[in-house]
């Protein structure tokens, strides 16, 4: 699909596993030709970093065929991915629940998606550069110890002080069970830990991720992320297409 001319957008339809595998046998100059409409997330987040990395393509990381729209999508959810791969519009996303960790504004690129996919693209030739970025994360299901470790993994790289700003979204089943007998950190303990050092924004409790209510991101994309009034504000449209 990423070779045919005829096909403008590509929606995926579901997540799961196995999209680092591809990475090597994609044929990036085809996506330099011919840039197409590009939407997934959770294991699709590896794949949509090399697209990024490889080409300057913009994708979106939003709803996906067998997920919400299959199940009857939220009508917010279905409004905010609309208004940004239908329209193309520039959009300020609001938080209405958020927890500022650290407070600022800031601009960059927007990369990130679901924690545990970013952090095997280090090393790669798919990781995008992330300095000045706007970093989102999310995940889903995830032990604590192992958040922790992909956050220790961005630090040991380097990554961590080379962001302008950290977006921090939906962790659905992340928290371990209270057990006496094996303690954990707690998740927020965690977020806390890696970025007590930090002197850029960082926003918890953003509507996206897994859930079924989110918006929808362009990763590629020039984002301002201001904790004063809780936004994440596209500077830019994303990637324009006459689907």
């Amino acid at each position: 699909m990423l070779n045919n001319p005829e096909v403008k957008a590509i929606i995926c339809i579901r997540g799961g596993y196995g999209t680092p595998r591809l990475l090597h046998k994609i044929d990036y100059d085809a996506v330099r030709r011919q840039p197409k409409i590009f939407v997934g997330y959770s294991d699709i987040t590896s794949l949509q970093l090399a697209l990024f990395a490889q080409t300057g393509l913009v994708t979106y990381s939003g709803p996906m065929i067998a997920v919400e729209m299959g199940k009857g999508i939220d009508p917010f959810t279905e409004r905010a991915f609309w208004d940004i791969v239908g329209q193309g519009k520039a959009k300020r996303m609001k938080a209405l629940e958020a927890r500022i960790y650290k407070p600022g504004v800031a601009e960059g690129r927007l990369l990130g998606g679901c924690f545990s996919l970013i952090n095997p693209l280090l090393g790669t030739p798919y990781m995008p550069d992330m300095s000045g970025a706007i970093l989102a994360l999310e995940d889903i299901g995830e032990d604590v110890y192992r958040i922790d470790r992909y956050f220790a993994q961005l630090r040991n790289a380097g990554i961590l002080e080379k962001l302008h700003g950290i977006v921090l979204g939906q962790f659905i089943d992340c928290e371990d069970t209270k057990d006496d007998a094996s303690p954990s950190l707690t998740l927020e303990q965690v977020v806390l830990e890696y970025i007590k050092d930090l002197s850029i924004p960082v926003i918890g409790h953003f509507p996206y991720g897994h859930g079924s209510v989110k918006y929808t991101l362009p990763f590629g994309c020039r984002v301002r992320l201001d904790t004063r009034s809780s936004t994440l504000s596209m500077l830019e449209p994303g990637v324009k297409n006459e689907a």
